[in-house]
């Protein structure tokens, strides 16, 4: 005959297990749990913010406002969002595989005051859903522009607009490059009927 235990020791026992980091799968057997804040995979590129200045001509060269849905793919800590909402009277999302990033963002945005306009997610720039940007901010490398471009071609609305700091995008040449703190500024706008190939 097996040996009875009590409801009490039961939980504390499955407290244990959750406790050490393991959820139940299947018939007593346990499965490790993902690590909280965990990063999704290696970053893409080197963190290194936008100047401020540059920041501010990127997002008047793209002309958001209020209506705008801005998202800054690879946010870092979260200025050219924070920026969007503050400045310019938009709504921002940033999305960055770096969760620490990400929670210095979020605590940016708070100290910034705008914290209900801004939101930021810890997820892949190359799954992530952004479809519902009016405008997209890109600081990544020339690399990177080239592989996201397909997405951003088949995913946006034809007149979004899209602006990357410094990098350009192959052969789809931009509408508007201009010069902030000697860096240049690309600007593209999605077509109509636009290809998702490069």
């Amino acid at each position: 005959m097996g040996r009875r235990i009590s409801l009490r020791a039961a939980l504390a026992m499955a407290a244990g297990l959750l406790l050490a980091g393991c959820t139940e799968v299947g018939e007593g057997r346990a499965a490790p749990r993902p690590e909280a804040g965990a990063a999704l995979r290696k970053p893409d590129v080197r963190y290194e913010p936008s100047p401020h200045k540059v920041v501010r001509a990127m997002l008047e060269l793209a002309k958001v406002g209020e209506q705008d849905v801005v998202y800054d793919l690879g946010s870092g800590d979260g200025r050219i969002p924070i920026a969007a909402a503050r400045d310019f009277g938009a709504r921002a999302v940033g999305i960055d595989i770096d969760p620490k990033l990400v929670a210095r963002a979020k605590d940016n945005a708070r100290k910034a005051g705008v914290a209900d306009r801004v939101s930021f997610r810890n997820e892949d720039l190359f799954a992530a859903d952004f479809s519902e940007a009016t405008v997209v901010t890109l600081f990544l490398y020339p690399d990177v522009n080239l592989k996201l471009r397909p997405r951003l071609l088949a995913t946006l609305k034809p007149g979004t607009r899209v602006v990357s700091h410094m990098h350009s995008m192959g052969d789809w040449r931009p509408q508007r490059t201009i010069r902030a703190d000697g860096r240049d500024i690309h600007l593209w706008v999605i077509p109509e009927g636009a290809p998702s190939t490069p």
